[in-house]
């Protein structure tokens, strides 16, 4: 009889979402309101250090406004990772401003400050970094190029919740950051995006592009969107800040004893000062990538997943010329595999002997 399939990742929905949820449906009040409001605070004051946080629909949803807030828009260039999720250099192009295209780290799979500074011009308005696997990007050395050719620097927080560098939170880094709610990340709101900003002008667009440009009903004050979250989504968001926290130090401890037992693989690097919050446990395989992946699904029924292999850069969408070396090594080279807190330590095991006997293997 062959195991149960281990998945690389799993949704931690329970009885107290399920509570929650039903107290907003006897309420009658499903659209933007009150649990809206007490999430948005609540999320400023456990993962923002008193922030201001902006709920919407999508994480998407939240850098495409972020962008537009801060003014971002037809003429601009925006200096983005190619290795990342395709929502952000969308969020940018739906702006009309230009994503361009920079290498990463080859330790950290984040923006690398030399190549980010060699796509500068004169068009760059800002640069967006990603907190690639929930490992923070470089703050120091992005912050120092953003200042010296004056340009503003967004943070894509989507996988990064909790995470810091040297005790402070990401989030609370650039102009905005953006945290993803998609059922997968951290911690969810079953669908949903939040916008942190400590701007009080880039707070108060945020407030009326997500609601059609209105503060108030019928006064459009500019065109928007209706990209609002739902008071159902903000109670599920609500139950699952009060377990994050939690779920946080079950990733670090999960991502230890992998950092202790897995062998024949590179496993990931934390840069020191910076906590890593594990959204992916990501290891780099030196040869055949993805027959690995096939052996691990397959012979020992371990899910795993590649982020991402196909390098923005090269999607129909924008197809540049851009020499990116570090990026497409990663992209042939690197597979997650499960960390989320519902695995037990049977599964932990089984996921440590099953990479070592496929590494071994293949060696």
């Amino acid at each position: 009889m062959s195991p149960e399939f281990i998945p690389p990742a799993k949704p931690i929905i329970g009885d107290d979402e399920a509570k929650a949820v039903q107290a907003v449906l006897a309420s009658g009040q499903l659209a933007q309101g009150s649990e809206v409001a007490s999430f948005e605070q609540e999320f400023s004051q456990v993962l923002l250090d008193g922030r201001a946080a902006v709920a919407v629909n999508s994480g998407t949803s939240g850098l495409h406004l972020g962008l537009l807030a801060a003014g971002i828009g037809p003429g601009d260039e925006v200096i983005v990772p190619s290795f990342t999720f395709a929502a952000t250099a969308n969020s940018v192009a739906l702006t009309g401003a230009t994503p361009v295209f920079a290498d990463v780290d080859p330790d950290y799979y984040t923006l690398d400050a030399a190549s980010v500074e060699s796509k500068i011009t004169d068009r760059t308005a800002a640069i967006m970094p990603v907190h690639l696997y929930g490992h923070p990007f470089n703050v120091d050395a992005i912050g120092a190029v953003a200042e010296k050719h004056g340009v503003k620097v967004f943070e894509d927080a989507a996988q990064a919740h909790g995470a810091s560098v040297n005790g402070r939170k990401v989030g609370t880094f650039g102009d905005f950051a953006m945290f993803s709610l998609y059922p997968t990340k951290n911690m969810t709101s079953g669908e949903g995006g939040m916008v942190s900003t400590g701007l009080a002008d880039v707070e108060r667009r945020l407030r009326l592009l997500r609601n059609q440009g209105m503060e108030r009903q019928y006064e459009n004050e500019l065109v928007g969107f209706n990209c609002r979250m739902t008071n159902i989504h903000a109670a599920i968001g609500r139950v699952q800040l009060t377990k994050v926290d939690g779920w946080t130090k079950t990733r670090q401890d999960n991502a230890a004893f992998f950092d202790a037992n897995i062998e024949g693989v590179t496993t990931p690097k934390v840069a020191e000062g910076y906590a890593h919050v594990y959204h992916q446990y990501t290891i780099r395989i030196a040869d055949d990538r993805d027959g690995f992946a096939k052996a691990l699904r397959e012979e020992y029924q371990v899910g795993c997943g590649v982020y991402y292999p196909i390098p923005n850069h090269r999607l129909a969408p924008f197809q540049t010329s851009d020499d990116l070396p570090v990026t497409e090594e990663a992209a042939s080279h690197v597979l997650s595999i499960p960390v989320h807190p519902s695995l037990s330590q049977d599964d932990l095991e089984r996921i440590v002997a099953a990479v070592n006997a496929v590494a071994k293997a293949g060696s």
